[in-house]
């Protein structure tokens, strides 16, 4: 984390001290350090001002009139004991400070000090803060989201999706759903069937790709007792069984061609036919598609027929891989690790600094399903993720390669802070527009899938 994202020119330092002058000239220096210096000439006024939600350090005087700054400590302690506060000492108190750093007090600064060494402390303590108030954060919103949870975020391509969701829910459209493995299809479709009326009835599932060409036509279209060898009883197929409500044919790329050519008819007369039968029956029939290559694409449809391809597209949902949507990552990872934590009764842990950045740096090429196990993986204290600097480059790499590596990984944790705000990671990051832009290029960083 660069220090200009963690500081910022917004994040409030309180600094208590009776004496005026002091005040004055230790706000200056945190002012030109980037930081937001509010003076207080007692700790009466300061804890008048601060609360649990303060998302800053406090730095106190030990020694002033009314209320010292240990009671100030333990007052503050009371109120949010994850709050960091400073002391200042004179030479004759620092047997006091020792004492009352065991007793929690983050840091203490022994008089006179050197402006560098307030600021070293107070960024110190501005990290751990900042990591506190993005755990209450991402707690607070993984609690209020919707369970949907590959769904949870605010990237414009996941807002789009529940805006499109919503409006089509009820509409008796066919929907074909396009996304990576892992992005999360089946959700989205289980999501469409909740919205739906068809709610009241089944939501079928059937993945095309894990069944033999032999099996799927009885499983999807049924038969008749001695439809074939081994037909004793006469089976209801998934399609008539969903009538009424969804039928969902993940990775239906992988059907098979005459599976197909039967599929079509029944999606363009409402009529299945089971094998071995003579009769059509009708059946009120949605189908929700869901396939992880482009079936717009003759070069990636290969043996998908055309024409039933254009029958599934009345509607197309696509589901964004979670690197388009990095600053989503972090909201997801506390959705899954609250939900984990359930499942194996242990506490969740905190949000340390290196699993922020692994969460922001990551590519996520399983996407959604990786993160869960990822987050699994932490709560059970089995995430191997270190204390490396950011983008750690491979042995080997040359020192242009990892000097590389660790710019981009800079940017990208600007980009993620602060949502995809140009002039925000511009300041942050001490960058010219144009240079900046000439960055993005370079490392193939696209600034929106940082937007929400």
């Amino acid at each position: 984390m660069t220090e200009s994202a963690m500081t910022g020119a917004t994040l409030p330092v309180a600094f208590v001290d009776d004496d005026a002058e002091l005040r004055r000239a230790n706000a200056q220096t945190l002012a030109l350090a980037g930081f937001r210096p509010l003076p207080f000439e007692s700790a009466t006024a300061a804890l008048a001002a601060i609360d649990a939600s303060f998302a800053g350090v406090v730095v106190t005087d030990l020694r002033m009139p009314g209320m010292d700054g240990m009671d100030l400590y333990r007052r503050l302690a009371a109120l949010d004991p994850d709050l960091p506060v400073i002391l200042v000492t004179g030479h004759g108190d620092i047997a006091t400070a020792v004492e009352a750093m065991r007793e929690g007090v983050y840091d203490f600064l022994a008089k006179p000090f050197a402006a560098d060494r307030l600021i070293q402390s107070v960024r110190r303590a501005a990290e751990k803060r900042a990591l506190v108030m993005e755990n209450r954060r991402l707690r607070a919103a993984a609690e209020a989201a919707e369970p949907d949870s590959p769904l949870i975020g605010d990237a414009p391509a996941i807002r789009r999706l529940r805006e499109t969701l919503r409006a089509i829910a009820d509409a008796d459209v066919d929907v074909l759903v396009v996304g990576e493995t892992g992005s999360g299809k089946e959700v989205v479709a289980g999501l469409l069937h909740r919205l739906s009326r068809r709610q009241v009835r089944e939501f079928v599932a059937l993945n095309c790709a894990a069944l033999p060409e032999s099996v799927i036509e009885s499983e999807l279209f049924g038969h008749e007792p001695g439809a074939f060898t081994g037909a004793q009883k006469k089976r209801v197929g998934l399609i008539e069984h969903s009538s009424g409500g969804t039928l969902f044919l993940d990775e239906i790329e992988s059907m098979p061609l005459g599976t197909q050519a039967r599929l079509l008819r029944v999606l363009e007369r409402r009529e299945v036919m089971p094998v071995g039968a003579n009769i059509v029956r009708a059946v009120d029939l949605r189908v929700v598609a869901a396939a992880k290559v482009d079936l717009g694409d003759p070069r990636q449809r290969a043996g998908f027929r055309e024409d039933l391809y254009h029958r599934l597209n009345v509607v197309t949902l696509r589901v964004p891989p979670l690197r388009e949507r990095r600053a989503d990552v972090p909201l997801l990872f506390a959705h899954f690790q609250a939900r984990a934590a359930q499942r194996f009764r242990r506490e969740a842990p905190a949000l340390t600094e290196p699993v922020r950045r692994h969460l922001l740096e990551h590519d996520w090429p399983g996407n959604v399903r990786e993160l869960v196990h990822f987050a699994e993986r932490v709560v059970l204290g089995l995430a191997e993720v270190g204390a490396a600097p950011p983008a750690a480059a491979p042995d080997g790499a040359s020192l242009p390669e990892r000097v590389e590596r660790y710019e981009a990984g800079l940017i990208r944790e600007a980009l993620a802070r602060h949502r995809g705000d140009v002039r925000s990671t511009l300041e942050a990051l001490g960058l010219p527009r144009k240079t900046f832009y000439d960055k993005l290029q370079r490392y193939g960083i696209s600034r929106s899938s940082y937007e929400g």
